[in-house]
């Protein structure tokens, strides 16, 4: 039987595709240049969880998983040779922050705590975590632009409305959402697409709240709609 590789050989494996005689493609990847590389891996192994739920199947997720990890040494090891970090230090903040994170596991903190006070203690957490950051420009600002826009708007309406009390109500985003379909309708062929865009950019904001108000995954259930309309025409998996 064949030994089965360890980290410390695809640490050497990592380190080899990059050195002076490795893999041309490899040796001149940037963290820019991989950036789609990550978010491609990213998705195929959530496709890969979706085979495993339909199927019971767990080896292509095992073979995903290795592709994310494949990122991370690659990020590591440009990131060593920039005199940046290690992947010891990329090991030891992920563990220390899981650690400081869970003072309820890791720690006697538990005493008098009841289960729904955690979560107000994570974000607690979080917030000393960031304070002092020097990359991070406001709490609006932080949440990352390269999220999926049905992922990043739950995440920028909720720090509305708990940093600003600014945030919607259902029923005002009900009366928000019919102004503006209204406001659509009755749009003549002649208009500009740019008011439209405005108009459909009000409807998708405030459905958007309204979603996150009742915590149903925005990006999930239009997967799953598209998944019906793909199903409701071919039906067999061929056109």
């Amino acid at each position: 039987m064949d030994r089965k590789y360890s980290l410390e050989d695809l640490i050497h494996i990592v380190e080899t595709l990059r050195s002076k005689n490795g893999c041309p493609w490899d040796r001149k990847q940037t963290h820019e240049s991989l950036k789609p590389c990550m978010m491609e891996e990213a998705a195929e192994l959530v496709s890969s969880i979706r085979i495993y739920n339909q199927t019971g199947n767990a080896e292509n997720m095992r073979e995903e998983l290795g592709d994310i990890l494949l990122q991370v040494m690659l990020h590591s090891q440009i990131a060593k040779e920039e005199q940046l970090f290690t992947l010891e230090d990329v090991i030891h903040e992920i563990s220390a922050k899981m650690i400081r994170r869970h003072p309820h596991v890791f720690g006697n903190t538990t005493e008098g705590k009841r289960p729904e006070d955690i979560p107000a203690d994570w974000e607690e957490i979080k917030r000393r975590e960031k304070e002092g950051k020097t990359w991070i420009e406001s709490p609006l600002r932080e949440v990352p632009k390269e999220l999926p826009a049905l992922t990043r708007a739950p995440k920028v309406l909720k720090k509305v409305d708990e940093l600003y009390h600014a945030g919607s109500g259902y029923e005002e985003n009900i009366a928000r959402l019919e102004a503006a379909v209204k406001t659509l309708k009755g749009l003549g062929p002649e208009a500009h697409n740019e008011a439209r865009k405005e108009i459909i950019g009000d409807i998708l904001i405030n459905l958007s709240d309204i979603a996150r108000q009742y915590k149903i995954p925005q990006e999930q259930i239009l997967t799953d709609r598209i998944d019906d309309i793909i199903e409701r025409y071919e039906p067999s998996g061929k056109p």
